[in-house]
């Protein structure tokens, strides 16, 4: 189990709607457009689970049950990366 507390950057995010949901976005358009619904990227609801799902592996502890109802990169972000930093 990981104790170390990371962020999760956009890259990071990016390249993990790569790896969990077969989505390619540039990592710099994401961060230009971190408030964009991630429909608009192509990335649906089950594709965020299994980001969801990735992050918490890696991470050995469980987000939020809401994490994968966020809408936007930004709001994915804040959540997950407020969750990691407090341990909730």
């Amino acid at each position: 189990m990981t104790t170390d507390v990371t962020q999760v950057t956009v890259a990071e995010l990016a390249a993990l709607m790569k790896k969990a949901a077969g989505v390619t976005v540039d990592p710099q358009e994401l961060e230009r457009r971190v408030d964009t619904p991630f429909g608009e990227f192509g990335l649906d609801s089950l594709g965020l689970l299994g980001i969801v799902g990735e992050l918490e592996n890696r991470h050995g502890r469980a987000l939020p049950t809401d994490a994968e109802r966020c809408k936007s990169p930004r709001a994915f972000l804040d959540l997950v990366n407020g969750a990691l930093t407090t341990g909730a």
